[in-house]
């Protein structure tokens, strides 16, 4: 009963705090939001998930508190961080509002664990080694979604990157620049890829040089194919080579890499599939054959 008391004021508590970060909600734009604004990103921020109205209370709590926190993480890094979810696609989050709900799954879900255990007939001890792992899991939790992100974005974007490098081949042999190529595919192809060429050139545009642009874009999409991609655009660059031939030559080699790629994931597969086969398939299969067997014997012996 003590736990259950200790866990219903726990609760209390966080709901007033929310209904005051409700009624305090701010009317102003952040300054990440206004560089997202310079970079030409205010529709697709404005238009996702992250900047839903209902959750701008949400994220006005979790960025005080995440400053909270930074001033007393001596570890918190905030540029890698900050360069995580920029790979991530997450524009309109920020290292501290993402340690803000690190610390806000941390002390809820053990709140919640300690609520729903004895309530589920659990004896004090087993309440306590839950709430242990689930602050655990809260705080690890945000970041986990991060990296998730991320890698589900990079694999994206080497999927799609031969059909970038094609059309580059296209439009450059056309007689269009290295510049004026990325434009054309930057509008026809699709998230994230597209997103990264328009701000590749979003960064152009702002002073950059086409190399350091693009050395940017392969910072922000540290992915094997993009490497290759940047390294030849550089070095084609510096030397004055054939930005066509270069072009060229580096969609031979992607086009080895993707069939090299599907090629690997198809002798994978194999092994894949035999878990399932051994622990779900072939039980099933034996039971439908043999148990009518085995029940015509039984029966026989009788």
């Amino acid at each position: 009963m003590t736990l259950i008391a200790v866990a219903a004021v726990l609760l209390l508590g966080a709901g007033v705090v929310i209904v005051v970060a409700n009624l305090r909600r701010s009317q102003s734009s952040t300054g990440t939001l206004e560089q997202i604004g310079t970079y030409g990103y205010v529709a697709e921020v404005a238009g996702g998930a992250e900047d839903a109205p209902g959750r701008r209370p949400l994220d006005s709590l979790a960025g005080r508190l995440g400053d909270a926190a930074a001033r007393r993480l001596s570890r918190f890094s905030e540029n890698e961080i900050r360069q995580k979810l920029v790979s991530a696609g997450m524009y309109g989050t920020t290292p501290r509002k993402l340690l803000g709900y690190q610390v806000i799954l941390a002390i809820f879900l053990p709140i919640l664990t300690l609520w729903m255990v004895p309530l589920m007939g659990g004896s004090g001890i087993l309440t306590i080694v839950c709430a242990v792992a689930a602050g655990g899991l809260g705080w690890f939790l945000p970041m986990f979604y991060v990296n998730r992100r991320r890698t589900e974005r990079f694999t994206t974007m080497d999927r799609q990157l031969p059909d970038m490098i094609d059309l580059l081949v296209v439009t450059i042999e056309a007689g269009l620049g290295i510049l004026a190529s990325m434009r054309v595919a930057g509008e026809t192809l699709q998230d994230p890829l597209g997103q990264e060429l328009r701000l590749t050139l979003q960064e152009q545009r702002m002073g950059l040089s086409v190399g350091e642009a693009i050395d940017s874009l392969g910072r922000r999409a540290d992915t094997p194919n993009m490497r290759i991609f940047v390294r030849s655009i550089t070095q084609g660059e510096r030397l004055g080579v054939s930005m066509g031939t270069t072009m060229r030559n580096l969609a031979s080699e992607m086009r080895k890499r993707r069939k090299a790629s599907a090629e690997e994931r198809a002798q994978k597969m194999p092994i894949k599939m035999l878990f399932p086969l051994l622990f779900f398939i072939f039980p099933a299969i034996f039971i439908v054959l043999l148990v009518p067997a085995f029940i015509q014997i039984s029966d026989l012996l009788k």
